[in-house]
């Protein structure tokens, strides 16, 4: 079996719908730089289009990518039996009425496929009584299976104080997060000039710079339930780990000049807080994953694609993980789906 949990959702007529359009475009904060504009494909298809900053391109969300049809088909080609989707990067604007408009049409799609696909919560992560009563309905009444997050919104990560409230009701609902990368982290001025480094290394640095700073805080020491899922493996993560872990010294130092005493309280917060989506894993590397399996452990790795940013990431993905890395069987059926039906609590028999 195959579950993707990273396949994009938008509203299937958010280019025909202009009020679904407009809450997509207005919403980005151009006074901040991110600009957000409709445009062609050369192959005549609208789409549209982010820039930080402007003239550099980071997102192209190309019209008929996000249709159902396109879904199943996408996954019949590549062998994947259920997916778990979310918004990409938009949900660090949207604003809650835009966000009832995404969730009401994602869990239409969830009961259009037969049982195929599950959704997440779009809500504004700031607390108050709205935005928790949209949590509420779309766990309780549309059927959501989690809640999707950016790992960051504007400035503020999630570790800020200001998404404690928010944070707090998804603690004692005991559901998981996905935190999805945006495009460029909070300090991005040295990473935009070339177009790898701005849509790869942006993601992958925003991403390890959240949970960073999730370990490190107090987060989980205060919100002991809460599970958050972070796309591209934490930003490289499993690379990144052994070296930032608090290390006691053997002998007395003159100077400490690391944080060597909460090896007990970070190294829990990683086995029990911090998990990681596979994200597209073939573009990785053998050789790299099969280090964050070895690293992270085969328990805290999700398989997922990015589906539909390259077609290929989806079936690529799962011919990678079924037949090329060197792990175990037990190993390959947690990545690929036991570790999504657990933690999502899918209604899916093993």
């Amino acid at each position: 079996m195959v579950i993707d949990i990273n396949v994009h959702h938008l509203p299937e007529d958010l280019f025909t719908n202009e009020e679904v359009l407009n809450g997509f475009l207005t919403t980005a904060p151009r006074g901040f730089g991110e600009i957000a504009y409709l445009g062609m494909t050369e192959g005549g298809q609208r789409q549209m289009i982010l820039e930080k900053p402007k003239g550099y391109q980071n997102l192209n969300y190309v019209e008929g990518d996000y249709s159902l049809e396109s879904k199943i088909a996408a996954m019949d080609n590549a062998g994947v039996d259920y997916a778990v989707m979310r918004v990409p990067v938009w949900q660090e604007w949207l604003r809650l009425d835009t966000c009832k408009i995404v969730n009401d049409n994602a869990a239409d799609i969830c009961k259009r496929s037969n049982g195929r696909i599950f959704s997440t919560a779009c809500v504004p992560p700031w607390g108050g009584k709205e935005n928790i009563y949209e949590l509420e309905r779309c766990i309780k009444e549309l059927g959501c299976v989690g809640v999707q997050l950016a790992c960051h919104y504007g400035q503020l990560y999630l570790d800020d104080e200001a998404f404690r409230p928010y944070l707090k009701v998804i603690n004692d609902l005991n559901i998981p997060v996905v935190a999805h990368h945006t495009p460029l982290p909070v300090r991005w001025e040295s990473l935009y000039e070339y177009t790898n480094l701005r849509r790869e290394l942006g993601r992958v640095t925003d991403q390890a710079t959240a949970v960073g700073r999730e370990i490190f805080s107090d987060l989980f020491d205060e919100l002991p339930n809460l599970k958050l899922i972070h796309t591209m493996y934490g930003g490289n993560w499993f690379a990144a780990q052994n070296l930032l872990m608090p290390h006691k010294p053997k002998k007395k130092e003159a100077m400490l000049r690391l944080n060597v005493n909460d090896a007990d309280r970070i190294k829990s917060h990683v086995d029990n807080n911090i998990f990681f989506d596979m994200t597209h894993p073939a573009s990785w590397g053998k050789d790299q994953i099969e280090c964050a399996v070895k690293v992270c452990g085969a328990d805290h790795l999700l398989f997922g694609s990015s589906f539909p940013v390259f077609y290929n990431w989806m079936a690529d993905g799962v011919e990678f993980v079924k037949n090329t890395i060197e792990v175990s069987q037990e190993e390959r059926d947690l990545m690929l789906y036991k570790n999504a039906i657990k933690m999502f609590n899918l209604p899916i028999a093993e």
